[in-house]
């Protein structure tokens, strides 16, 4: 007991000259914390961000037990990975494997935004078709109605957010509400948005997977052809996952197509939930880590340094303050202190200051939070309520602790006091060496961080500067999302070319800016047997070439006069290279898949950056197609934009009253897909900076403190002569150099 009341009483004596040395060197204190606080602020930030990736799907209540039912693929030797399934499988997994899942249930979300309207209200909304297990699945947190309110064929669930947008304060459960026009749902349930760290979130409605068999004829639930469905599981308690998946792998060879099985080789496993962030990605056949995961790391990696580069600045201050230490730290030792007991009294200080700089971390990453989400598109918040938080907080003032105060305390504790008393003795003979090496080490960190910054922005400039292969000024695209479109298409683009304002219209499959499906199974002249690459598949009107302005290699583009174009196809540069072909332009392609039909090569498209900018154009085929669910719209170069979409929109309006004019740019969709490498190139440019100023933040405490050290030199020096000039170079000349060695580093 004797033991643990004079620990007490020296901890508390060390508190008591911890807080006296803190306010007796006001300025260097400031610097100290300020520099600790800075570092700390951003440590904490980047923590707080990787905790939101590392808990994504956690909202889900038993997501580790859900899985997506994935497949492997082999063509022509490379193994392809996808969540693409045909329908009959989800009933497969159903009924002969009950014992191992609990939960089975098929969703689409690739159809797009859909039209949901309420009396005068249309909003268009992102939503999947589900079965009505998949909201059990999911564990939907509902406000209103229940998560079984799925079986009925005209039943629709909402979000909080689209309820507040359809329905204001109103009770929604009864309403009606229409999706694209066409079928009237009853609301059944509203669901709590889902949170931005969910694979689902952005889920505004969710409808029964009956009305997608309903709405696209070719959709078979029978059907072991084609599909492009996922299909989520939860398994039952203690299942084991691996086994399961060993169990399931060849269900699909004794049902799909025997030739097609016999070339593709399909196998089937489950991708746990827990895994779909930071392990989303397959190269051939093999799970590798996301760009989630890496950014996990690279930002990590940054948050680290700028904390250590604060610590240096702690340590190298208190190191340089030695001589004003010395002579404490001797009398100390002359009546008796132990060395240890110095060490304590030295880390008792280091945990003042690191508490202090701490608590003003706190306030600082509140003011940075608004910033930190704009630019990460998160709604990260501080976990106030969470005991874990704390007690990381807690770990980190301490390691904190350590890490800056370790070393100053050692060095400290290890004066010899017949010297000090003497003295003799001469800190700098010591410290100043370790001083440099760590100064060099900051600048070579944060000018590290500079370049490595700028060389994200070149890469990100020289990406945007690559052609496209088509023209994106004055073009606009929107989706036909209601039946009051089917079969207006040609009217539509009749009256829009009356208008005088656009130069050419045309229809497609999918987005401009997007890619379509990948297919298999085509064949051409001089094909190696059991070749069986994928390539992108694209369907289009006639005009399509005209309104987008893509550029033509070889051959001729599609034409209206030439009614055998329905049996021709376009192939891009990089499809022409697959196939080997020196003059494809009237060579047969076939495609087994849909019944051996031949369409000859009508010409050859330069290669068009549509899907990711930052990876090789895949090798595509164009068809021609009717009906088709995109539009896009070349505005006439000689019209003005403004004065020319509401003429636009008059034509819509008259001719598709019930449909919203949701209309996009294509430049700015496009510019969208540089969002997450502009926000990796501003977060690191931004933490670079911070990292510049911490570290010219320690020097200049350090510079201005030998400064002090150095005022009987500096006064002898001007009475003899020296200029402002000269006494500035000469005591920045160390400095200087430490610097220089760091860029050269």
């Amino acid at each position: 007991m004797r033991i643990e009341i004079v620990n007490k009483a020296m901890f508390k004596n060390y508190l008591k000259i911890g807080w006296r040395n803190l306010f007796k060197s006001k300025g260097y204190s400031a610097l100290n914390i300020g520099g600790l606080a800075l570092g700390m602020a951003t440590a904490v930030l980047i923590a707080l961000w990787i905790h939101d990736e590392l808990s994504y799907n956690t909202y889900h209540k038993n997501h580790d037990r859900i899985f997506k039912v994935m497949k492997k693929e082999n063509h022509s030797g490379t193994i392809y990975t996808g969540d693409s399934h045909p329908f009959a499988l989800a009933e497969l997994l159903r009924t002969s494997y009950r014992d191992y899942f609990e939960h089975v249930a098929m969703e689409v979300a690739w159809t797009g935004e859909h039209i949901i309207a309420s009396e005068e209200k249309k909003i268009a909304q992102s939503g999947r078709y589900m079965e009505p297990k998949g909201p059990e699945i999911l564990t939907l947190n509902m406000l209103e109605g229940s998560r079984t309110e799925l079986k009925d064929m005209n039943s629709i669930m909402i979000s909080a957010s689209l309820s507040k947008k359809l329905f204001g304060d109103d009770d929604p459960i009864g309403r009606v509400t229409t999706m694209d026009g066409e079928s009237k749902l009853q609301v059944t349930g509203v669901y709590e948005d889902l949170p931005n760290n969910s694979d689902f979130h952005g889920t505004d409605f969710i409808v029964p997977f009956d009305m997608f068999y309903l709405k696209y004829q070719w959709a078979k639930p029978d059907s072991w052809n084609g599909g492009n469905v996922s299909i989520y599981v939860q398994t039952t308690p203690n299942t084991d996952s691996e086994k399961v998946s060993t169990i399931i792998k060849n269900v699909m060879l004794s049902n799909m197509d025997k030739q097609q099985a016999s070339i593709s080789r399909p196998e089937v496993f489950l991708h746990p939930m827990d895994e779909w962030h930071l392990y989303s990605e397959f190269e051939n056949g093999v799970r590798v880590m996301s760009d989630a995961l890496e950014f996990i790391w690279f930002y990590g990696i940054i948050g680290a340094f700028v904390l250590f580069l604060a610590c240096i600045n702690f340590v190298n201050l208190s190191t340089a303050k030695a001589v004003r230490r010395a002579k404490e730290v001797g009398i100390r030792k002359a009546i008796g202190s132990r060395k240890g007991q110095l060490i304590g009294q030295f880390l008792v200080e280091s945990l003042l200051f690191a508490t202090f700089a701490f608590v003003l971390s706190l306030g600082l990453v509140l003011l940075g939070l608004p910033w930190f989400n704009g630019i990460m598109d998160k709604t990260i918040h501080i976990l106030w309520e969470n005991p874990w938080f704390w007690s990381a907080c807690l770990s980190f003032i301490l390691f904190t602790t350590l890490l800056a105060g370790a070393y100053p305390a050692f060095y400290l504790s290890s004066f010899r006091p017949v010297k000090v008393l003497k003295g003799t003795f001469r800190t700098d003979r010591f410290g100043a060496s370790p001083r440099k090496i760590l100064v060099v080490f900051q600048f070579t960190v944060s000018i590290s961080l500079i370049i490595g910054t700028l060389m994200i922005h070149k890469q990100i400039l020289y990406v945007k500067e690559r052609p496209i292969g088509y023209s994106q000024n004055g073009l606009l695209m929107l989706k036909m999302t209601t039946k009051d479109y089917s079969g207006k298409y040609d009217l539509i683009r009749a009256e829009l070319l009356r208008t005088g304002e656009v130069a050419e219209v045309a229809g497609s499959g999918v987005a401009v800016t997007n890619n379509q499906f990948n297919k298999n199974g085509f064949g051409w002249k001089g094909k190696v047997q059991d070749f069986d690459p994928i390539f992108k598949v694209f369907y289009v009107t006639p005009e399509f070439g005209n309104t987008i302005g893509w550029q033509l290699k070889e051959g001729r583009d599609f034409s209206r006069d030439f009614p055998s174009d329905r049996s021709g196809v376009l192939i891009n540069e990089s499809a022409m290279k697959l196939m080997d072909l020196e003059d494809p332009v009237g060579e047969t392609l076939t495609w087994e898949q849909q019944g051996g039909g031949n369409y000859a090569i009508l010409g050859v498209v330069r290669d068009m950056v549509r899907f990711s900018p930052f990876e090789p154009v895949p090798p595509s085929i164009v068809f021609l197609a009717e009906d088709l669910p995109w539009i896009h719209i070349r505005i006439n170069p000689a019209s003005n934009l403004t004065a020319a979409l509401p003429k636009i929109k008059g034509v819509f309006d008259e001719l598709v009253p019930f449909a919203s004019f949701d209309y996009k740019f294509v430049d700015v969709e496009y510019k969208s897909k540089f969002l997450v490498e502009e926000r990796i190139g501003e977060l690191a440019g931004s933490f670079a900076l911070l990292a510049i100023f911490i570290s010219c933040l320690g020097l200049f405490g350090l510079a201005a403190f030998l400064a002090e050290q150095r005022t009987k030199e500096i006064g002898i020096r001007k009475v003899l002569g020296a200029s402002v000039e000269n006494l500035c170079m000469n005591l920045s000349h160390d400095f200087f150099i430490l610097v220089t060695i760091s860029s050269f580093i």
